[in-house]
């Protein structure tokens, strides 16, 4: 067991940058990977986000690389979005401030010409997106013979995006003898793929069920009828300031995190809420996660683009506003919450054509989200004929990717019917009605449209 960094025989200088960055004793996941990573072994981790496990990595790499060397680089750390890859090259200058090694980022949304510069000067460890790295080394400005680790974090969310034909060309142009890190916060078949290609004999380190959220995020659901109550419902949970004192809120689409920033602005001012997804630009993003991170910012909207490296120590609440599609997400995004031990909650509104992906994370999860009754307080909108249009529309697409023999319950030709049966809150499918969806909490129903 080891209790202290001082356990691991870490040289002084990084005892020193440990002692300042402000950790005390290492996490599970450090605990058992560091100790493999320094005698050289291949590792898989599999450990959820929040868990330390950037500094499980970084630690022997830093042990094993001393000091600067060369002008190419030793270490390639590869991470799926430019967010994380920020995040990891913060937390190696961090760690390393005591050494002379020398780290560039890289990735896109910006012009490469300081990259290059920057790897023209000397380089030890490369942190970079798979992308933007295979973009400079094809043009001859990265010369691989000297790569001694290679790291894959996040390797799930690189699965999920589509890199796995680029991690096959990376692996392709590194030396084989390298030693292999891997770490995931699931393991997919697509993720078990690419570690039986990328790793040999390694050791597997696993600090909780995979996909288990951590225990310290309370987690909660409302079933909401509609984006109107969904809105009427986040606006009342975020006027208790007191509670509610840093929060991001999850959403599928930039349309609707637009819409939601937009709301929220109106509410509470420019200086307390941010935007970003991918469609802003990068000195947009970069500047609301600081402020979000330094504490001037008490609410930042997102696409899941911002659900993984986004490392803010005192997140309060993770809310929701969707339930994500790709359902790994949903154990991402809590985890910005409920970090280095402290203690968070994690939200998620769902509407009826979300039921459908909450039951899936449930089951990922191996646990029922508890969920709660919208406050008294909070005004049930009717869902409109264009708005149940939809839910209906994607509730059939849905079974019919369970069942292709499935007919669907939703036809065109029974429009005029739903509208003229608007105006009465009647519809052809009441299942599929949402503004009269039921709540089945505690094995009650409950009609949204009616006051208690």
């Amino acid at each position: 067991m080891y209790n202290s960094f001082e356990d691991f025989k870490l040289n002084r200088q990084l005892l020193n940058a440990i002692e300042e960055a402000g950790y005390t004793q290492p996490t599970p996941i450090q605990q058992k990977a560091i100790t493999p990573i320094l005698a050289g072994q291949d590792l898989m981790g599999v450990a959820q986000t929040g868990t330390g496990k950037t500094a499980a990595y970084v630690l022997p790499i830093l042990m094993k690389l001393k000091y600067a060397q060369g002008e190419d680089p030793r270490a390639l750390i590869l991470s799926p979005t430019r967010e994380l890859a920020m995040q990891i090259e913060a937390d190696i200058r961090s760690l390393g401030k005591y050494t002379d090694l020398r780290t560039v980022v890289l990735y896109g949304g910006l012009g490469p010409k300081t990259q290059i510069e920057n790897l023209k000067k000397g380089v030890d460890i490369i942190v970079a997106t798979p992308g933007r790295f295979l973009d400079l080394y094809s043009a001859g400005h990265i010369f691989l013979k000297s790569i001694k680790f290679l790291v894959l974090d996040e390797a799930d969310k690189m699965m999920d995006m589509g890199f796995i034909s680029k991690i096959h060309r990376v692996l392709e142009i590194v030396p084989r003898k390298r030693q292999n890190l891997l770490f995931s916060a699931t393991m997919s078949e697509l993720v078990h793929k690419i570690a039986g290609d990328f790793l040999a004999f390694p050791t597997k380190v696993e600090v909780d069920t995979q996909a288990t959220p951590a225990e310290t995020v309370e987690q909660s659901l409302y079933y909401v009828p509609n984006l109107k109550t969904k809105i009427n419902l986040l606006h009342n949970l975020l006027n208790d300031i007191d509670t509610f004192n840093r929060i991001i809120v999850f959403c599928k689409t930039r349309k609707v995190a637009d819409n939601v920033f937009t709301f929220l602005e109106r509410k509470y001012g420019i200086e307390d809420v941010r935007v970003i997804h991918a469609n802003k630009g990068q000195n947009t993003r970069i500047n609301s996660i600081t402020a979000f991170k330094e504490g001037g910012l008490r609410i930042l909207v997102a696409t899941d683009v911002a659900a993984r490296g986004l490392d803010v120590s005192d997140v309060s609440h993770v809310i929701n506003f969707e339930v994500p599609v790709v359902i790994e997400d949903y154990v991402h995004r809590i985890g910005r919450t409920g970090r280095a031990l402290k203690q968070g909650s994690a939200i998620t509104f769902c509407d009826p054509s979300e039921e459908y992906y909450l039951h899936k994370i449930e089951k990922l999860i191996r646990q029922k989200i508890p969920v709660k009754e919208i406050p008294e307080a909070v005004f049930v909108e009717k869902t409109g004929y264009e708005e149940r249009q939809i839910i209906a529309r994607e509730i059939d697409n849905q079974k019919r990717r369970d069942d292709p023999e499935f007919k669907g319950a939703f036809h065109e030709k029974k429009s005029a019917n739903n509208r003229a049966n608007d105006g009465k809150g009647k519809s052809n499918n009441p299942r599929k009605d949402a503004g009269k969806s039921v709540h089945r909490a505690n094995g009650k129903s409950k009609r949204f449209d009616k006051k208690k």
